[in-house]
């Protein structure tokens, strides 16, 4: 008998290795805003590196264009993560915009590698949480991700929009010209597209997407739940990474 309920006992411990570990819910959410053609961003890519290492941190690094005239066209970037951070300058009614920049859960405006300022700006948003005011949950089902967002009536904010970013989750580029011509950079969790999913209105809420797009055009993926202000980012309320981050 006894050797039965060992048997028994370690099959459920396999059973349980097999089944993927959900992520805690993160403290935060990090979005560096950098160029290839920037001389400043390396010390803030290396930092954002860090961050992704970081369980309770879900950190994104967004390439943008217009540091693409100085003769080195940054092969990541893209003309939505530009217009993203624009949005972001005029959510905070500031008109900052630059490189390095991090925006901290939606609302702090750092330089991009500046820990003590971005560190500072984590606290200052989560409020003394310990995890961001909505859980997000994620499942993986016959190739379609489920996203769950639960109701969560402490919260002032009822309304808000569910993204999904396709990630790259490591990405090397040598740079042969411009600023940082001869230098050799990796960049972590580099947002390969922004798809809005839906909105939530403060009740619990599902949403589903095929698998394959929200990771297209990377490996992993990152959910996020976010409020807008007149149609731009606002506060993130909520988020989630996919297997792998």
């Amino acid at each position: 008998m006894a050797s039965r309920l060992t048997l028994a006992l370690a099959a459920l411990g396999f059973a349980a290795l097999l089944q993927p570990a959900l992520a805690d819910p993160p403290r935060a959410v990090v979005e560096l805003f950098t160029s290839q053609g920037c001389s400043s961003c390396p010390p803030a890519d290396e930092l954002l590196v860090e961050y992704s290492r970081q369980p309770d941190i879900i950190a994104l690094s967004l390439p943008v264009n217009y540091w693409d005239y100085l003769g080195w066209k940054d092969t990541l970037a893209h003309v939505a993560f530009t217009e993203r951070q624009k949005a972001y300058a005029h959510s905070r009614s500031d008109r900052q915009v630059f490189t390095p920049q991090m925006i901290v859960n939606g609302k702090k405006s750092c330089i991009g590698s500046d820990r003590t300022q971005i560190e500072k700006a984590i606290q200052y948003t989560s409020k003394g949480r310990k995890t961001l005011p909505v859980n997000v949950t994620l499942d993986e089902q016959d190739g379609t991700v489920v996203i769950q967002v639960e109701e969560t009536p402490d919260t002032t904010q009822r309304e808000a929009e569910v993204w999904v970013l396709p990630v790259l989750r490591t990405q090397t580029v040598p740079i042969e010209r411009g600023e940082n011509r001869g230098k050799t950079i990796t960049y972590a969790n580099v947002v390969r597209g922004l798809n809005r999913l839906g909105e939530w209105r403060g009740g619990s809420a599902r949403f589903e997407m095929p698998l394959e797009t929200a990771r297209k055009g990377g490996d992993a993926y990152v959910v996020l739940l976010q409020s807008t202000d007149a149609a731009r980012p606002g506060v993130i309320l909520g988020a989630a990474k996919g297997p792998g981050l």
